[in-house]
Parts: C-alpha cells; structure tokens; sequence
C-alpha cells in the first residue's frame, strides 16, 4: 500500500533466533515486496531499541542488570509466541561492539530509542546526551 516499516522490540517469534536477526529478515522482506509492487519512492525502515550507556553510577545502579542483556520468549496468547528485544545497557565502548552486531539497525535507516519516561525529563536528557556523546560518533549516527 506504500507504507513505511517500523518493527519495535516486540515481534512474532517466526524462527527461535534473536529479535535483530528477525528483524533484518523481516526488513529484507518488506523491501522485497516493495519492490515487487512497484513503487517508486524509497520507504522508510526504523526499529527500535532500549540503549544505555553506562557512563555514572545511576546508569549503573538502574540498567546494570545482567537479567535485561538477552531476548526474553513469552506468549502474547496461548498460540503465539513471541520474541521482546534485550535492552543494551553497557559501558559505552561495550555497547558500540554490541550495537555493531545488531544486524536489524544495519538495515533500518531510522533508529528509534525507548527510553522509560518514570525516571523523569531530566534523566532521560542525560541517557540521550550520553548516546549522542559516547555511542553515535563511533558508529557514524547523526
């Protein structure tokens, strides 16, 4: 219908693999059938992610959890499996290799970032500051 994509961090589980790797098969797919149909504008692809750079001791003490550094499997109902996105929460330097590998933001042109809003504005400007600082230069983002 000539609609943009935008997958989240929660998605079917159509294969046991990570969510990244669903997610890139996923946006291959969309650009497949895009073409196929015949349009003639580039769409828009975003996904989103939970990243934290762990540059002070709040970040560490709110999103230094081991427990949030994988995939979680559930059941939206009892037939459908699904696939909700880890959080990247790491020292910076850590974060830049793991986002590297993140095969989905590869594809993506556009990445959204979720953040928590019950932390509060002034919290949340500092976990944008620190992306913006510590993480995007390294993995040419603007």
């Amino acid at each position: 219908m000539g609609m943009n994509l935008q997958s989240s961090t929660l998605k079917f589980d159509e294969t046991g693999e990570p969510l990244h790797i669903q997610q890139a098969a996923q946006i291959r797919a969309f650009r497949t059938a895009w073409e196929e149909a015949g349009h003639t504008r580039t769409p828009r692809v975003s996904v989103s992610r939970s990243i934290f750079p762990l540059v002070d001791e709040n970040d560490r003490i709110f999103f230094g959890r081991a427990s949030e550094k994988e995939d979680k499997i559930g059941f939206l109902d009892e037939n459908t499996r699904a696939v909700f996105g880890r959080s990247y929460a790491a020292e910076p330097h850590v974060l830049i290799g793991q986002l590297r590998k993140d095969e989905a933001i590869a594809e993506a042109d556009t990445l959204l970032l979720t953040i928590p809003n019950q932390l509060g504005v002034a919290y949340n400007a500092h976990v944008m500051e620190a992306i913006l600082k510590t993480v995007a230069p390294a993995l040419g983002w603007r």
